[in-house]
């Protein structure tokens, strides 16, 4: 696999995955590396776990490893702080390398199944590549109920260069935000919190969880995020350093507003 270059081994993984669910002859295959990248991600989204080919692994490792090298990845260890242990970055939470990134699931812990969904629960799944979905199917086997919100569940982070990959299952907002829902989130980040500091990570990247298909209000999680985070690293050695990863420009407004506002104190 080492001689094909990111073209052809688009090409040979999504030729293995047509044939796996029968679709060779109803696809065709396109020419263009990104029309390929687009097609590959669609038909890994979609992708039950069941057991895949040593080969066909080895094939998307290299793939992404190379993806990797060609793409800009931020150090959370390097970012600055605003206030003493805590950093904010607007970006693509898949590309910062960190010991470990929390990832809003849903509570089959399966990843997104809906092609290119532009939840971070797709994203991380997508980049990470199919072991991380079969690690978390035999997670899920073994506790055999769908995962509780509030919890944390530890997984590598396979071919992100995030080591570890904390996924969690936030509250769903339905209309009025309740006192149950503030409840389940600060659960979210402390229990995050709390196995970061069990598992000695140093750095640890939150995403904005519950705030997209889970209609948490952007300002009141924000509110949680920051009081919970900021209370756990004065009181623990581990993680050092926290990261608040929003991706829209709205969302880093309202942490950067809050967090300065610690800054002042």
């Amino acid at each position: 696999c080492g001689r094909m270059n990111q073209n052809e081994r688009c090409g040979w993984l999504i030729r293995g995955l047509l044939e796996e669910q029968g679709l060779e002859n109803q696809i065709d295959m396109p020419t263009d590396l990104l029309s390929r990248k687009q097609l590959l991600r669609a038909l890994m989204n979609v992708r039950p776990p069941k057991p895949v080919d040593s080969k066909w692994l080895e094939i998307q490792d290299a793939y992404y490893q190379e993806e990797l090298r060609n793409s800009a990845i931020i150090d959370a260890a390097a970012l600055p702080e605003i206030i003493p242990g805590i950093s904010l970055w607007r970006g693509d939470i898949t590309k910062i390398k960190v010991d470990a990134i929390v990832n809003a699931a849903n509570n089959a812990l399966l990843g997104c199944f809906i092609p290119h969904h532009g939840c971070i629960d797709n994203a991380v799944h997508s980049y990470a590549g199919i072991q991380l979905c079969l690690a978390c199917h035999e997670f899920m086997e073994k506790q055999d109920v769908p995962e509780p919100i509030g919890q944390a569940v530890l997984t590598p982070g396979f071919n992100l260069p995030a080591k570890w990959v904390l996924h969690t299952v936030g509250p769903q907002v339905h209309g009025v935000l309740t006192p149950q829902h503030c409840k389940q989130l600060e659960a979210c980040y402390r229990s995050c919190l709390q196995k970061a500091q069990s598992c000695q990570f140093y750095t640890l990247v939150f995403c904005c969880i519950a705030t997209g298909e889970y209609h948490f209000p952007s300002l009141a999680a924000a509110q949680i995020a920051v009081s919970t985070v900021q209370k756990f690293i004065a009181e623990n050695e581990m993680p050092k350093k926290v990261i608040f990863n929003v991706f829209q420009q709205r969302d880093e407004q309202i942490y950067q507003t809050l967090l300065n506002k610690q800054n002042k104190f």
